[in-house]
């Protein structure tokens, strides 16, 4: 206590002495770095001010301790006082690198400039894993916990929507506190976006009426192939069996429609199995998306490749055989199965 009022008064002493001495030495305290050994983040909570601020960083050592502590305070203090920023500190995190100065980050709260989280939506993840995405991110705000997907659809103001397909798989930049649900809105209206302008740009005489149907087409292209170069040839197939009125006979439909008793294999009665999904027991498109499908597959979608193939086999090196005939398939699979790992499929499959 009383080593604290040694240094009040000295500090009183040289204010009235010599400001400009005064100013320069708490200055100097300001320039000086904190105790930052790696990056660390600062927190800026809804309503707190400086204070608060200064008490979490004295909290955790990183303003020194006796008149260091104390004359970082103070120059945080003149600081704010001369800029105005305590009225307008940006609620979010602050990034620390080593040999950042107290001033340096006074700094940075004051410009706003606040750290980007990020998060990354993976192109053929279905609505379940991309909620379990956001769900994981410990910076975001949590709105939609315990809702079900409809209701998620109505927050978002889609209530008659299903939710499949709609959210563009992208890397969103966020700050701390943003809403769950406003990630979905961003990634939302840039499906959209991407949608509208690649229907705008469509092909002639496609089997599909609607932007809708283009979009439950590039997700199974997007399931179909990791491929990029692959994704208008496989679009290609599929647009010639929709033409031919076959069946599209694609396991990714089947494996969304067995929903959660898939596990890992298709058996014979599982293609035999009816669902609003199965393509090897129904004819056209399924009623909805079966994944989040990126910009290129929603292209390949509404410009398909020009081909005479109806076909396509796994190689088993993540690319595909493609033929025209079912004499070629049905020896492209024998070729290809010989060497086929368990679980090994191809798609689609040759009966009609």
């Amino acid at each position: 206590m009383r080593k604290k009022i040694r240094v009040f008064g000295l500090l009183v002493l040289l204010l009235v002495a010599g400001v400009p001495l005064a100013g320069a030495w708490v200055s100097s305290y300001l320039h000086r770095p904190l105790g930052v050994t790696e990056p660390k983040v600062v927190v800026v909570e809804q309503g707190a001010g400086l204070s608060r601020v200064l008490y979490n960083l004295q909290r955790e050592g990183l303003l020194g301790d006796g008149h260091n502590a104390t004359l970082r305070r103070l120059g945080a203090r003149l600081y704010s006082g001369f800029t105005g920023m305590d009225g307008r500190l940006h609620v979010g995190e602050y990034q620390l690198e080593e040999g950042d100065s107290l001033l340096a980050l006074l700094e940075k709260m004051d410009r706003g400039e606040v750290l980007q989280r990020s998060v990354t939506l993976v192109e053929g993840w279905n609505f379940r894993e991309l909620r379990a995405r956001l769900a994981a991110q410990e910076t975001l705000t949590h709105t939609l916990d315990g809702l079900t997907d409809q209701q998620i659809m109505e927050k978002l103001g889609h209530p008659d929507r299903h939710p499949e397909g709609w959210f563009a798989p992208e890397t969103y930049f966020y700050t701390r506190g943003t809403s769950d649900l406003t990630l979905l809105q961003r990634a939302m209206a840039r499906q959209q976006q991407v949608l509208d302008d690649a229907w705008a740009d469509r092909a002639d005489d496609l089997p599909y009426d609607e932007p809708y149907e283009a979009l439950i087409m590039a997700s199974i292209v997007e399931k179909e192939t990791g491929v990029p170069e692959e994704r208008g040839e496989i679009a290609g197939v599929f647009v010639n069996r929709l033409r031919k009125g076959m069946r599209l006979q694609t396991d990714p439909t089947v494996i969304y429609g067995m929903g959660d008793s898939y596990q890992g294999n298709i058996r014979r009665s599982d293609l035999r199995r009816p669902t609003p999904y199965n393509t090897y027991t129904i004819f056209g498109l399924p009623p909805t998306p079966i994944a989040m499908p990126g910009k290129e597959a929603i292209l390949a979608a509404v410009n398909p490749q020009s081909t005479e193939a109806l076909y396509f086999v796994a190689r088993g090196d993540g690319s595909h055989y493609f033929s025209k005939t079912l004499a070629q398939h049905e020896k492209a699979v024998r070729e290809y199965q010989l060497r086929r790992r368990n679980g090994y499929r191809s798609s689609p499959g040759a009966a009609q």
